[in-house]
C-alpha cells in the first residue's frame, strides 16, 4: 500500500510518497520495519527519471521495507522555489523526511538507511553525518564537488548570469547566487570520514555528469575508516541515471540484496547475543 501525504517544513510543504511494508514479510521482524528513505538530485523529483524511484520504492516495500521518496522544495509537487534553497535547507528537509518516517510506523532503529541519487548522495551523506539515527547510506551516482559538478551540468554561463543578476533561469527553475554558493561550502570526500555507517557506492561507467571515479575516491575514504563497511558496484555502460531495464534492475537488485544483507546480518548478531 502507498499514499501521497505532506510534510509539513516550516512555512513550507514538502511533497511525499509513503510506501508500507508487505504484511507477509514482517514475519520475524516483531513487525518492526527497515526504513528507507529516496533523496532525488539536482532539479529531479520523487518519480526519478524513467520511474527509477518508485520502481525501487515498491521492490523494497515489497520486501517488508518502509520506503519515503519525496519532492525538495521547489522540486515536483513541493511548494517553494529549488533556487533559492542552498545545501543547509536541503539536509534539513531530509532530516524532517527522516522524522516523519521515524513517526509513521514502527521502526527497526539499527535499519534506517538513505538511498541519495546524484546531488541527493551528496546531500544523503551530508544529512547521515549530521544525524545519527541514519545507520546505513547507497549512493548513486553520487556527486563528489558539489559546486564544480553542478555547474558543469548547468554551463558556466548559467553561474554567471545568477552572479550579476542574483538569480539565472535553468530548465525553469531560478538558481540564485545563493545557491551556488552554498554548494562551494561543502566537501562529501572531505566528510566522509564522519560517518561510521555501512555505505554501498554504484555508479556506471557510461555516466556523462558524474566521474565513475567517484565511486573509487569514496570507497577509499570510507575504507579508511576506524569502524563502519563500504562495498562498490560498477555497472557496465550503464549512464547517469541508469536509464535501460538492464541496468535500472542491475541497480535495483544489488540496492536490496546488499540491504537485506545488512539486515540478516544484523539479525544474526541479535540472535547470537540473545
Amino acid at each position: 500500500m502507498e499514499r501521497q501525504i505532506i510534510i509539513k517544513h516550516g512555512s513550507e510543504e514538502i511533497a511525499a510518497s509513503i510506501h508500507y511494508p508487505a504484511q507477509s514479510k514482517q514475519e520475524g521482524r516483531c513487525h518492526r520495519a527497515p526504513l528507507t528513505i529516496i533523496c532525488h538530485g539536482f532539479v529531479g523529483n520523487r518519480i526519478g527519471v524513467d520511474r527509477l524511484f518508485l520502481k525501487t520504492a515498491r521492490e523494497l516495500a515489497a520486501d517488508g521495507y518502509l520506503v519515503l521518496r519525496f519532492d525538495y522544495l521547489g522540486c515536483g509537487e513541493s511548494s517553494g522555489n529549488y533556487g533559492e534553497h542552498g545545501v543547509e535547507s536541503l539536509i534539513a528537509q531530509t532530516r524532517a523526511v527522516l522524522d516523519y518516517g521515524l513517526g509513521a510506523f514502527d521502526i527497526d532503529p539499527t535499519q534506517v538507511s538513505l538511498i541519495g541519487h546524484s546531488l541527493g548522495g551528496a546531500i544523503a551523506l551530508l544529512t547521515a553525518i549530521r544525524d545519527r539515527r541514519v545507520k546505513n547510506l547507497v549512493l548513486w551516482a553520487s556527486v563528489g564537488y558539489p559546486y564544480s559538478d553542478i555547474v558543469k551540468i548547468t554551463g558556466r554561463e548559467v553561474y554567471d548570469r545568477a552572479v550579476k543578476q542574483g538569480s539565472a533561469d535553468y530548465l525553469g527553475y531560478g538558481l540564485t547566487k545563493a545557491y551556488f554558493n552554498s554548494l562551494g561550502e561543502f566537501q562529501p570526500f572531505q566528510e566522509a570520514s564522519k560517518f561510521t555507517g555501512d555505505v554501498l557506492v554504484v555508479h556506471g561507467t557510461s555516466d556523462d555528469d558524474i566521474p565513475a571515479d567517484y565511486a573509487f575516491l569514496y570507497q577509499k575514504v570510507f575504507w579508511l575508516r576506524p569502524e563502519g563497511r563500504c562495498d562498490k558496484e560498477i555497472i557496465f555502460q550503464a549512464n547517469h541515471t541508469f536509464s535501460t531495464g538492464e541496468h535500472q534492475q542491475q541497480l535495483i537488485r544489488k540496492t536490496k540484496d546488499w540491504l537485506g544483507g545488512l539486515e540478516a546480518a544484523q539479525a544474526e548478531w541479535q540472535n547470537w547475543m540473545i
